[in-house]
């Protein structure tokens, strides 16, 4: 989850492009995603593995973006414990401490992606067109300083998106 923030203090974090620093070959087990993946591409274990509730949202709203012209296009899904694990200690690096990567990445045992429940949106049409529409799929953005960042909430259709966490450092579920 290295990624912009919006509007939060601190260290730069890093620009829009940094999720194509992490990407490799196609179809890398790892969940590496290779630029132009859409939500509809099987055959890329980031989109392959996400929670299939998930998935099937993605692609109902991504099917209803596509009449606004709007494409759903993949920076990052689903991530095995040893990538996530890559990008934690990228992030120590880069930010200097454990704290403070912890606004940016999860640790493998905490982070959404790696059980397939999360998935990073890329593109800024595609997220203020979920920014708008997401809820009624069950999509929230969950944090936010990553707009990019969405969550299957099912009792959004109804009730819309439950507030968000400031970062991941606000969420218990990262907590452990």
């Amino acid at each position: 989850m290295i990624t912009t923030a919006c509007g939060s203090q601190g260290p730069k974090p890093p620009d829009s492009s940094a999720a194509s620093e992490h990407r490799g070959r196609a179809g890398e087990a790892d969940g590496v995603v290779p630029d132009g993946v859409t939500v509809f591409d099987d055959e890329f274990p980031a989109v392959a593995n996400l929670d299939p509730g998930l998935l099937k949202a993605l692609r109902r709203a991504a099917t209803d973006a596509e009449d606004d012209g709007v494409t759903f296009f993949v920076n990052s899904g689903w991530r095995s414990p040893e990538y996530q694990n890559r990008l934690r200690r990228e992030a120590v690096s880069k930010y200097g401490s454990e704290d403070e990567a912890a606004r940016w990445v999860a640790t493998p045992a905490t982070s959404p992606h790696v059980s397939g429940n999360a998935v990073d949106i890329g593109r800024s049409d595609a997220t203020a067109w979920l920014s708008e529409h997401g809820a009624q799929y069950g999509l929230c953005q969950i944090y936010r300083n990553e707009p990019w960042h969405y969550e299957l909430r099912t009792r959004a259709i109804d009730r819309g998106c439950p507030r968000m966490y400031a970062d991941p450092t606000q969420d218990p579920r990262t907590r452990r």
